[in-house]
This record gives structure tokens, C-alpha cells and sequence, in this order.
């Protein structure tokens, strides 16, 4: 019997679903009734795989109930379905047609399935990211005020920057109580703390982005950050190495924890200036001690072991 593929469009309101090799389709309203009809349906055909395509949260209440009946899901990017079907022809884009893609795509890569997030890390991760945004904001708003001739509009900036201001220690609050609320959280901030250019922000910020960390070899754990370099070579021809892809808010803040690492980490700051000496440049120098600190946090974890210089 064939293996079975199922690829779900996501939308605000219903959900597409394509099933391969048989081709059969049908839709759910994207509500409780919806969701529990799909399950039904989707447990039936005991799937090998069924793939969702992220969807700036949409995807979210899907996934936790697919996850829940413990079913093979991979939450795949939205990017890479995309490439796919330029790659196989497929030009037009309708909500149906796009599950046929992702349930193709499924069928044709086999993404791994990974476990969801529970209720908690994704709350972790909500509030890591409000964060991010205040700070992007207060960053937005100073530079509106240095430009801004108007003073009515210099006071509005003003106060502006002082409600946000006031908001961050408010979810600085709401995430150390989540953390310190948790043993495991608790456990793994206090290993992760003890690398030198490590913050309990910077802690806090990998543990909400990347839960995978301790799990993972240190190429996975690499390439989930988009730190992984990929080879650009053809016949006599060959380019330079690139990284890209993977997390993005993860690889700023490995960006921030090797700015800090090489001036007060001991093994990593003599790491970073024998690159330097042997011509590398400033920021593939630095990418590689990003790659390196990611690396070794990856393996205190695992190995629930503190940092240990030597």
C-alpha cells in the first residue's frame, strides 16, 4: 500500500487538504467543528506525513490539533513550498492548488517531523518576541525625534518613547516569571548564564527561539540558525561560501552573544583574532564565533554541564 501524503493550505477562515497518491481533496471551516472533522477524517487514512504550511500564526490551532491526535506533522516554510512549485511548473496559485503543492512537496522532501511547542514555550516565544518589538519601536521612535522639526511632534515622539519605555520592564517581568517559574527553564538559563558573553536576555531570547538547542548535532543546530555555509561550485568555477536561511531573531541574537565573546571570553576572543591574522574578514570572523558560541551552548545543554573554558 502507498505511503500517504497530506498537504494543508491554511487561510483565515478554512483549511484546504490534498491527499497523495490518491489525489482526493476537501475542505474544513478553520473553527472547533472544522478541526475536529479534519482530525477524524485525517486518522483514517494513517498518514505518513501531513504538512502545513506557516502562515504568520494561522497555522497554530491546526497544528496543536493534528499534533494532539498524534499525528506526523511538519510545519514547513512557506519559502520553500513556493520554490518547490516554481520548480516543478506550477504557476497558478489558488488555495486548493497550493495544498496540492504542499501535500507534493511532503511527499517528494520528507521534512522531518518535529514536536510543537506546548502552550508555555509558545507563550515564552510571544513574549521574547513583544520584546523585540518594543525595542524595535523605541530604536523607530528616537530616530523620528532627532529628525523631527516640529515640536508639537517632538513631544508626541516623546511621549511615545516614555510609554514604551515604561512597557519593557513590564514584559522583562512577565518573562522572568515564566522562566523562573519553570524547573527545566530555570535549570537551562542558569548553565546557559555561565558562558561568558551570555545575558539572562540573551538566554532567554535562545530558549524561546530555538527549544531544539541540546537536542541537536551541531550541524542541525548550525543550519536551524542559518549559520551552516553552503558551497557555491560549478565545474572550474567556485564562489565563495554563504550562509542564509534559519532563524532570523536567532542569529541576531548569536550576532549580539559574539559581540560581546570576543572581548570578555578568554577562548573565544584569542579564537576570533587568529582569524583576523590569517585575513579573514571582520564579520566571517564573526560569524564563525557565532557559529562556535552556538555550538558549545548546544553542548553545555546536552551534556547539562557548565561553561568550562579549558
Amino acid at each position: 500500500m502507498d505511503a500517504v501524503y497530506v498537504g494543508i493550505d491554511v487561510s483565515k477562515d478554512r483549511l484546504d487538504v490534498h491527499i497523495r497518491p490518491g489525489g482526493q481533496t476537501f475542505a474544513v471551516a478553520r473553527d472547533g467543528k472544522g478541526l475536529e472533522e479534519l482530525v477524524t477524517r485525517l486518522r483514517t487514512l494513517s498518514p505518513q506525513l501531513i504538512a502545513i504550511e506557516a502562515t504568520g500564526g494561522f497555522e497554530t490551532i491546526a497544528a496543536a490539533a493534528i499534533a494532539g491526535a498524534a499525528l506526523p506533522l511538519a510545519v514547513v516554510n512557506p519559502a520553500q513550498v513556493r520554490h518547490f512549485a516554481q520548480a516543478v511548473g506550477q504557476r497558478a496559485k489558488t488555495d486548493p492548488i497550493d495544498a496540492a503543492v504542499i501535500a507534493h512537496f511532503a511527499e517528494a522532501v520528507k521534512p522531518e517531523p518535529r514536536p510543537l511547542p506546548d502552550q508555555q514555550a509558545r507563550l515564552l516565544a510571544e513574549l521574547v518576541a513583544r520584546r523585540r518589538q518594543i525595542i524595535e519601536m523605541i530604536v523607530a521612535e528616537r530616530q523620528r525625534e532627532k529628525r523631527a522639526e516640529n515640536v508639537r511632534v517632538r513631544r508626541s515622539l516623546t511621549r511615545t518613547i516614555k510609554t514604551l519605555e515604561k512597557e519593557l520592564p513590564e514584559i522583562d517581568n512577565d518573562i522572568d516569571t515564566l522562566v523562573r517559574g519553570s524547573p527545566a527553564w530555570r535549570e537551562k538559563e542558569d548553565l546557559l548564564v555561565t558562558f561568558p558573553g551570555v545575558s539572562n536576555t540573551l538566554a532567554r531570547t535562545f530558549l524561546a527561539e530555538v527549544p531544539e538547542l541540546g537536542t541537536l548535532s551541531r550541524r542541525e543546530i548550525a543550519s536551524l540558525a542559518g549559520l551552516a555555509p553552503f558551497t557555491r561550485q560549478s565545474g572550474r568555477w567556485k564562489g565563495r561560501s554563504m550562509i542564509g536561511g534559519g532563524r532570523a531573531p536567532l542569529r541576531a541574537a548569536l550576532y549580539m552573544a559574539a559581540l560581546s565573546a570576543i572581548r570578555c571570553n578568554q577562548t573565544l576572543k584569542p579564537f576570533y583574532q587568529r582569524l583576523l591574522s590569517a585575513g579573514k574578514p571582520k564579520m566571517v570572523a564573526l560569524i564563525a564565533v557565532a557559529r562556535k558560541i552556538l555550538t558549545i551552548l548546544n553542548a553545555m545543554l546536552r551534556d547539562r554541564i557548565q561553561w568550562q573554558p579549558a
